[in-house]
């Protein structure tokens, strides 16, 4: 959609903030000039942004132009050029998308859980997979991955996986991954060679402060056990692994990773922070009108949102209605375009409803 109307408010905004800033009074008032100067530098970034698209797409249009006169020996590379400039002026698109609906969570670092479902040892086996898929993606964006808690299978895969991951719009760009995850293959496990459906359920919490989240130590319940790894086999002799449950609410969380039992229990507090703080927004989103709780970052754990057939290499996001037949590509943290497509779904959902406030 063109976000024109919303603009044309932005405008309006800026030569106000500018009209503020000029006045003699406000020199006299740090803390409004400090709020004023940091939306004035918020409004002039997007129009910054759209000047650049603007001059993006006369550039275009030149070498479009170009191509239309340009000998045949020289139209391939034309066409690569053209090719170019359409993929940076699409970002530059959905960058000034980004910019008119703001995201206050977006920097959040993000504690990722991910749980087999129905498929016994395949499920888990498939939230290996999935666990590697967003720790290569995390490689290819510059981000930290770091493993709090697990329960591993024989076979080496996952009943249950926690683990954070902490940069640059980590949440913004994962808060989309939240539900049912199903796989079609023929598992390791059968020797039939019959293709399967197995589940697994991916859980994105944005990772919370204690300003965010207070919590009364007198309604933990708190204990300690010996942590253990695949097999039943001691990973430690001591008790080091840490089982917090928040009373009130009946959510319990666990962490085992460390052998410090004090380290363990400064990360099972996150992990139960996160989780309550998720829980407020899961509330929030309930409160909200049917048109908004529709939205594709709802994060409804119990919507199927992707499938990933492996006899026909094909990935599917139910959600957008999207298809690639990039499957080994994806597992393997390829995810850029799918999150940009989930990004821009959800965005031209919001900035609907902004343009429908403006009228």
């Amino acid at each position: 959609m063109n976000p024109v109307k919303i603009l044309d408010s932005l405008r309006k905004q800026l030569k106000e903030v500018e009209k503020e800033l000029s006045s003699p009074e406000i020199s006299s008032n740090p803390d409004k000039l400090m709020e004023l100067s940091k939306k004035h530098a918020e409004l002039r970034e997007i129009f910054l942004l759209e000047e650049g698209i603007e001059a993006k797409e006369r550039e275009l249009q030149e070498w479009k132009d170009l191509l239309e006169f340009s000998p045949p020996d020289e139209q391939e590379e034309i066409k690569q050029t053209l090719e170019h400039l359409q993929k940076e002026i699409e970002k530059l698109h959905l960058e000034l998308k980004m910019r008119l609906v703001p995201d206050e969570d977006s920097d959040r670092n993000t504690i990722v859980e991910i749980r087999a479902g129905a498929g016994g040892e395949e499920a888990a086996l498939f939230s290996a997979d999935l666990f590697r898929m967003y720790a290569r993606f995390a490689e290819r964006s510059g981000w930290k991955v770091d493993v709090l808690d697990m329960n591993e299978t024989n076979l080496g895969g996952y009943k249950e996986i926690v683990f954070e991951i902490k940069g640059k719009d980590v949440y913004r760009k994962l808060r989309y991954e939240s539900g049912v995850h199903r796989v079609q293959r023929v598992p390791r496990t059968e020797s039939g060679g019959r293709i399967h459906t197995s589940a697994a359920t991916v859980a994105i919490l944005p990772k919370a402060t204690e300003l965010d989240v207070k919590i009364d130590p007198s309604e933990l319940r708190i204990d300690t056990f010996r942590a253990s790894g695949a097999g039943g086999q001691h990973v430690n002799k001591t008790e080091s692994a840490v089982r917090i449950v928040h009373l009130p609410t009946g959510i319990a969380v666990s962490v085992q990773r460390d052998r410090s039992q004090h380290q363990n229990k400064a990360r099972a507090m996150e992990l139960l922070r996160a989780r309550l703080f998720d829980m407020m927004l899961q509330d929030q989103m309930s409160k909200m009108s049917q048109k908004r709780r529709l939205q594709i970052g709802s994060g409804d754990r119990s919507e199927k949102i992707r499938t990933y057939n492996f006899p026909q290499s094909r990935v599917t996001d139910h959600r957008i209605n999207y298809t690639s037949y990039r499957l080994a590509e994806i597992l393997d943290g390829d995810l850029e375009e799918l999150v940009s497509r989930l990004i821009e779904a959800d965005l031209e959902i919001k900035l609907k409803e902004l343009q429908e406030r403006l009228k």
